[in-house]
């Protein structure tokens, strides 16, 4: 019997009404009884000529009606799971192509020269990028130039590339590339020189150090320039990032001050600011006192403390001095800062997620104390990946 694909599961198959999973099918298409896919409306060609063997995308053969109802599934259907349901669904914000400002690449040296892209799903085998339809222009433009320069440097095994879009060019770091003799010093810094970067750091097995900045690396932030130490988190895409400061200065109007949890490098901090105080919490070193010298340039509006909010939480009787919170945390979500805000009397919550099922199991912790789901917005910033993100306001 020919079975109808109705949806795309968490990890890209397409799914029948019955439950068998087919790769590569989208909603629409018919699985006949030979196991043969007849294609369907949502189906469209392709338009990378990695795709199926790079790991950095799963989804390309989904239309944009598809992807988008996909990356709203995906947070509607985690919240299912929890037997929870928003008062308001906003509509979800899906990232262009040449978008992504941030990735890490791996790259071999070979005897033919070098190979430098992301690695098949499952597989330490890298598949030897000659284009990137995810990545923005200024850092595809990388690639092949990086090619030359990974086959005279690198050492023995994999190199990790860290590329970033910063205020300056791209930011570049490498792993396992040794810089034991003049030849290779050499052409490093005519690499960095030749193209420009705002700064080239290098791993060889003690940490990065930088070798390569010639002026300070910074991102811009809403209303000022902060710092970025190498490696540092940055939302993936510009777009995302503005459509995610946007909500939560909506949800937040009026709630002052505010305390922005997991707080990185200020991405909401600083654009919270205005006609109020802000406070700022980060447990990674760098990335706090990034944060806390470009809160000291908000005239009193913002400041920063570090803390790992992991293992000393925020309590009630801190919590209970702010007029909301945000808080973003990482992919295992915030569970014992959660039950800390669930405690106290919070009234208004942001909650920006990486990760459906741990925001899922938070929500539900939150609900549980008095909150509802007032608005809920799917964001896909990793375009054609699997990867959901979304915001949040819960009320009470």
């Amino acid at each position: 019997m020919n079975e109808e694909i109705v949806r795309i599961a968490a990890k890209g198959d397409g799914v029948t009404e019955t439950g068998r999973h087919v790769s590569g099918a989208v909603p629409g298409d018919i699985l006949l009884e030979d196991g043969a896919l007849e294609r369907g409306a949502h189906y469209v060609d392709p338009p990378c000529q990695h795709f199926s063997r790079c790991g950095g995308c799963q989804l390309q053969q989904a239309d944009e009606d598809a992807l988008r109802d996909f990356v709203t599934q995906r947070v509607l259907g985690a919240l299912e799971g929890q037997g929870l349901e928003p008062v308001e669904v906003l509509p979800t914000h899906l990232s262009p192509p040449h978008s992504r400002r941030r990735a890490t690449l791996h790259a071999m040296r070979t005897h033919k020269g070098a190979v430098i892209g992301f690695r098949e799903a499952g597989s330490h085998t890298i598949v030897d990028l000659r284009e990137c339809l995810v990545l923005r222009k200024e850092l595809t433009e990388q690639i092949q130039p990086l090619r030359g320069l990974i086959s005279k440097c690198a050492g023995k095994g994999a190199v990790d590339i860290g590329m970033a879009l910063c205020d300056q060019g791209v930011d570049l770091s490498l792993t396992n590339v040794a810089l034991d003799n003049l030849e290779a010093t050499e052409a490093t810094l005519d690499y960095a020189r030749e193209h420009q970067l705002a700064r080239l750091s290098i791993d060889q097995g003690f940490g990065p150090e930088t070798v390569w900045e010639p002026e300070p690396v910074t991102i811009s932030m809403p209303g000022l320039p902060v710092a970025m130490p190498v490696g540092a988190f940055l939302q993936a895409t510009c777009d995302a990032e503005d459509v995610m400061i946007a909500d939560a200065r909506e949800w937040l109007d009026g709630a002052s001050p505010v305390a922005d949890l997991f707080a990185g490098l200020g991405t909401f901090t600083f654009g919270l600011t205005k006609g109020r105080k802000v406070l700022a919490v980060e447990a990674e070193r760098a990335t706090h006192l990034a944060c806390k010298n470009a809160a000291g340039r908000t005239g009193g509006r913002a400041f920063a403390i570090h803390r790992d909010l992991f293992r000393n939480p925020l309590q009630p009787e801190e919590l209970n001095k702010f007029g909301g919170v945000l808080l973003d945390p990482p992919r295992a979500g915030a569970k014992a800062q959660i039950a800390q805000i669930a405690a106290s009397t919070v009234a208004n919550v942001v909650y920006v997620s990486c990760n459906p099922s741990s925001w899922a199991r938070d929500a539900a912790k939150l609900i549980e104390a008095g909150f509802r789901l007032q608005k809920l917005r799917p964001v896909g910033q990793f375009r054609w990946s699997t990867h959901v993100e979304l915001t949040s306001q819960f009320t009470r």
